[in-house]
């Protein structure tokens, strides 16, 4: 019996959490699947206006992206961690998601891709996150060089593990305007635009799908 649930627990769909919480009839998030990735492993940042603004934090492994919620959004400072709630595993396909989720929908709200690029762990980055520990380096356009998860709260696997992520102290830190990123970087590194001109931009869709079929003979 014991063996047998081991069994199913290697075996569990890492995105099942994913799926059952979103309705992909009316959410424009991709369903995606589990896969491998590129050479370089991505990661990306969404600034996202939901019931509360935060950023999502992701990192590519295993085929998806471990996900963390940075409700203040992440520090250059050194001396600055940021409380980083663990979220559920997402679909590669969300590294280029940009838009606006519904309301009704879980994590109703608009979405900015904010930064992207490449990282690179520091010794086994699966061991690390069992253990509650990542060191890593980011390769994006605003957030560079090392950083650290380190989990604070909860067992691994919980629903809801608290993490924090640091700055690493390098040339890429910015002791005393760690905030000095979120500040000034207010568009999106995909389409150069505001969160106000994407929720802009859903809204010209329907209309222009109206115009459309009108048009038509």
């Amino acid at each position: 019996m014991r063996r047998a649930a081991k069994s199913a627990g290697r075996t569990r769909e890492p995105l099942e959490a994913y799926r059952r919480k979103r309705d992909f009839t009316r959410t424009p998030e991709p369903p995606g699947r589990r896969r491998a990735g590129g050479k370089a492993l991505g990661f990306v940042v969404q600034k996202h206006a939901a019931r509360r603004l935060h950023f999502d934090f992701r990192l590519e492994l295993e085929g998806v992206l471990k996900s963390w919620a940075v409700t203040k959004g992440p520090s250059l400072d050194p001396g600055v961690p940021r409380l980083a709630v663990r979220t559920e595993d997402h679909p590669l396909e969300y590294r280029r998601f940009e838009g606006v989720i519904p309301e009704g929908q879980y994590g109703a709200g608009t979405v900015m891709l904010w930064d992207r690029g490449s990282w690179s762990p520091a010794g086994d980055p699966v061991r690390g996150l069992a253990k509650g520990k990542l060191d890593f380096r980011l390769r994006g356009k605003r957030m560079k060089g090392r950083w650290h998860l380190v989990r604070t709260g909860a067992r691994s696997g919980a629903a809801r593990e608290s993490w924090l992520l640091i700055k690493g102290a390098d040339a890429f830190a910015k002791r005393g305007h760690g905030d000095n990123a979120i500040a000034r970087e207010r568009r999106s590194v995909r389409s150069d635009r505001s969160m106000a001109e994407i929720v802009a931009a859903r809204r010209r869709r329907p209309a222009a799908k109206r115009a459309k079929r009108r048009a038509k003979p």
